[in-house]
């Protein structure tokens, strides 16, 4: 589930087409096309034949495009489920999920629309009660692939203050952080707001991968390039982790279960992490190729 990259999941409207033109040369993981929040009420049954219409052409290589549909109790929910069933995207994004019942209510509408086996289910947790719910929602069905954090409603409920640190949120992206990998889920960070504040936002990211995040949600292009580096196994790390499997494959023909590299111990536990990375790196190698 890890091995795909998910450096950087770009957000953009799903009413703005000149948008997703663009998108299909831009090196972000992940493209989540929107029609929540970034759509308005008017527009958003011309913004979801636009995400059709663009999904239809294709030309987005093997990056994971993911539509952010509006909420299945809005009057544009069901529409909206319907509409990417069939859509080819890689993922349906829910908003705001708080319920078991939200998730198994999304997945039959897209068995009822004929949605390959293949078609994910991802989860905004949004809020307080999605934070704190967030294990029995991780489990809620096979479709589910990913739980996505967003931090500014998360805050605005939580009275908390945006600060670099972001001690405030620490609680719920931790708890979030165990259920998606209790569950063997991928999970995003949430988007960082100041546009300006590039040092912020390369803490932000550092601080997110150093918790065990998979990437970085995002809202301007510009921003890819410093996710995308900062979710990256560094060459440094990659050629460490390949010195450990082999350091590792010598012991065990030895008949040792463990061996010492550099001083430090280093178990199978530590080999299948560097194995993950591995995987990552030669994963995120493809996506670039393409």
């Amino acid at each position: 589930m890890r091995s795909r990259p998910r450096r950087s999941a770009l957000y953009m409207p799903g009413s703005n087409p000149r948008a997703m033109e663009k998108a299909r040369a831009l090196p972000a993981d992940v493209l989540i096309f929107d029609l929540e929040d970034a759509v308005a009420p008017d527009a958003k049954a011309a913004a979801r034949d636009r995400i059709l219409a663009a999904l239809g052409a294709g030309g987005y290589g093997r990056r994971e495009i993911v539509v952010r549909v509006n909420g299945l109790g809005t009057k544009w929910g069901a529409d909206d489920v319907r509409a990417v069933a069939r859509s080819g995207a890689d993922a349906l994004l829910l908003p705001k999920v708080e319920s078991v019942e939200t998730i198994r209510q999304a997945a039959h509408g897209l068995a009822e629309a004929g949605a390959p086996s293949s078609l994910a289910i991802w989860c905004m947790i949004e809020t307080p009660l999605g934070a704190l719910k967030s294990a029995a929602l991780a489990g809620a069905h096979f479709r589910l692939g990913c739980l996505v954090m967003g931090t500014s409603d998360l805050a605005k409920d939580l009275h908390a203050s945006h600060t670099r640190e972001r001690l405030p949120l620490l609680t719920a992206l931790g708890l979030c952080l165990l259920a998606a990998r209790a569950h063997g889920l991928a999970i995003l960070d949430g988007v960082h707001l100041d546009l300006n504040d590039d040092v912020g936002f390369a803490a932000a990211c550092r601080q997110g991968a150093e918790l065990g995040f998979d990437g970085k949600t995002l809202i301007h292009p510009k921003t890819i390039a410093a996710a995308n580096a900062e979710f990256a196994p560094r060459a440094a790390e990659v050629a460490e982790a390949k010195r450990l499997i082999a350091a590792h494959g010598v012991a065990i023909a030895e008949g040792k279960g463990v061996v010492l590299v550099d001083g430090r111990l280093v178990e199978n536990l530590h080999v299948e992490e560097a194995r993950r990375l591995i995987a990552l790196d030669a994963a995120i190698g493809e996506l670039g190729a393409t």
